[in-house]
C-alpha cells in the first residue's frame, strides 16, 4: 500500500510539472506574438510622412495692414533762368524756407542792356519818322485839294491825278511809319519784359533743395537737358503720401476717406494721421496693386520729400477664418488646403481666399474651425494617404492664434 501511494504522488506531481511547463510555453508565446505586433505597428508607422499641422480655432478679429509707402512734395520745381548772362548774388541756399515772390538770385545781363537800349533808339527814330510823314501826308492833302477844286482847263487832268497819287501815297508812308512803331514799341516791351528776369524770385512758398549756382557763373535762358538749372524748391505742406495696395483689399481700401495713420522710419517721431485723398480706381496687371494717394498737413516740416514711411490701415475682418500661408497648395491652379482627418489620412478641398497678408491668409470658405491642416506639404503625398502628424507625436499640436493678426 505505501508503495502504491508513493506512486500516485509521483505521477500527479509529474502532471502538475507539465502543467506548469505549459503555462510557461502559452506566456512566452503570447507575449512574443504581442512584441511581434508592436515592432510591425511601429515599423508601419514610421514609414508614414511625417507632417506639420496646424489647428484652426476661430475667425480672425479686426486687425491692421502696413504697407511701405513713400513722400512727395505738393509742388516741385526746377527753376532755370530765363535771360542769358552771369550770376551776380545768389541769396537763398539749400534747406532755406522762402515764401512767394522772394528774391533768390540776381543776373547781370550786358547783351539784354543793350538790345534794349537799341530798341528804345529805334523807336525813337520811328516816332520822329511819323511826325515826317505826318507832315508829308498833310502837305500832299492839301495839295491835292488845290489842285482837285481847280476849274476844269485850267490844269491839266495829268497833274490832277499825280497830286491824288501823290496824296495816297503819302497817307501810306504815315501808315507804315506809325506800324513800325507799334513794332519798336513791341520790341522795347518784350526786352523789358524780360529784363524783369534778371531777379529770379520763388514762384511759391516751399523749401531750397538744390543750388547749383554760384557768383559769376554764365546762365543761359534754357530748360533743356543741357543747360544746368539754378535752383530745384518743393512745397512740402502739405504733403503727398503714395502707397500700392494689393488688390486683394481693394473693396475696403480702393475709397476716398480711408483712414490710416503714417509712420515716419525714425518711429520716435510719432504717427501722423491721414485719410485716403485718391486712388487710382485701376488695379496695375503686372503688380497686382492700386495706388492711394493721402495728403498730409505738414505744418512743422516732420516728413520731407522723398522719405520712406509706412501707412496703417484698420482692415474689419468679414467673418473669414485666418490660416498660415504655409497650409496653402495649388495643384490644380486654385488654391486648396490638405485637412488631416481622424484617421490621419490627407484630404484636399479648395478653399476661397478673402486676403492675403503674407504670412497669414485669411479665405472665406473651405475651412472650419477645428480643422487640422497639414503645413508646407510634399508633392509627393497624394489625396487619402496616411501621415504621421509632428505635433501628436510631441503630445501638442501646433495652433493657429486668431485673436491677434
Amino acid at each position: 500500500m505505501p508503495s502504491l501511494d508513493m506512486g500516485r504522488i509521483l505521477r500527479r506531481a509529474a502532471l502538475g510539472v507539465s502543467a506548469v511547463l505549459l503555462i510557461g510555453f502559452l506566456v512566452v508565446h503570447a507575449g512574443r506574438v504581442h512584441a511581434d505586433h508592436s515592432l510591425a505597428r511601429e515599423a508601419e508607422a514610421t514609414a508614414l510622412p511625417l507632417v506639420d499641422t496646424a489647428v484652426v480655432t476661430g475667425a480672425a478679429n479686426d486687425g491692421s495692414l502696413t504697407l511701405p509707402g513713400d513722400t512727395a512734395a505738393w509742388y516741385e520745381s526746377t527753376i532755370y533762368a530765363r535771360v542769358s548772362g552771369y550770376v551776380a548774388h545768389w541769396d537763398v541756399n539749400i534747406g532755406d524756407q522762402v515764401s512767394a515772390g522772394q528774391l533768390m538770385a540776381s543776373i547781370d545781363t550786358p547783351e539784354l542792356d543793350a538790345q534794349l537800349s537799341a530798341a528804345r533808339a529805334k523807336l525813337r527814330v520811328a516816332q520822329a519818322q511819323v511826325e515826317v510823314k505826318a507832315a508829308d501826308a498833310q502837305f500832299a492833302r492839301s495839295t491835292y485839294a488845290r489842285w482837285r477844286d481847280s476849274p476844269r482847263g485850267v490844269v491839266s487832268e495829268q497833274e490832277r491825278e499825280s497830286k491824288k497819287a501823290i496824296d495816297s501815297a503819302a497817307v501810306a508812308g504815315l501808315t507804315a511809319a506809325r506800324a513800325e512803331v507799334s513794332l519798336e514799341e513791341a520790341e522795347v516791351e518784350r526786352l523789358s519784359a524780360l529784363q524783369q528776369f534778371k531777379s529770379v524770385v520763388a514762384p511759391y512758398a516751399g523749401t531750397v533743395t538744390q543750388r547749383r549756382i554760384d557768383i559769376g557763373d554764365l546762365v543761359t535762358a534754357d530748360s533743356s537737358t543741357n543747360t544746368t538749372p539754378l535752383f530745384r524748391m518743393v512745397q512740402d505742406d502739405p504733403m503727398r503720401v503714395f502707397v500700392d495696395v494689393p488688390q486683394s483689399v481693394a473693396s475696403e481700401l480702393m475709397k476716398v476717406g480711408v483712414p490710416a495713420q503714417v509712420i515716419p522710419s525714425d518711429a520716435s517721431e510719432g504717427t501722423i494721421a491721414g485719410a485716403i485723398t485718391r486712388t487710382s480706381n485701376a488695379i496695375d496687371p503686372k503688380a497686382r496693386t492700386f495706388r492711394a494717394e493721402l495728403d498730409i498737413a505738414n505744418h512743422d516740416h516732420k516728413l520731407v520729400t522723398g522719405q520712406y514711411v509706412q501707412v496703417a490701415f484698420v482692415l474689419h475682418n468679414r467673418g473669414s477664418q485666418q490660416i498660415p500661408a504655409a497650409a496653402l497648395v495649388f495643384r490644380s491652379g486654385e488654391p486648396e488646403v490638405a485637412q488631416l482627418t481622424r484617421d490621419r489620412a490627407v484630404h484636399f478641398h479648395p478653399v476661397t481666399i478673402d486676403r492675403d497678408d503674407g504670412d497669414t491668409v485669411e479665405v472665406s470658405s473651405g475651412v472650419a474651425t477645428g480643422d487640422r491642416l497639414v503645413l508646407n506639404i510634399n508633392s509627393a503625398i497624394v489625396e487619402g494617404q496616411k501621415v504621421r502628424d509632428n505635433g501628436a507625436q510631441r503630445g501638442q499640436t501646433a495652433t493657429v492664434a486668431m485673436s491677434e493678426r
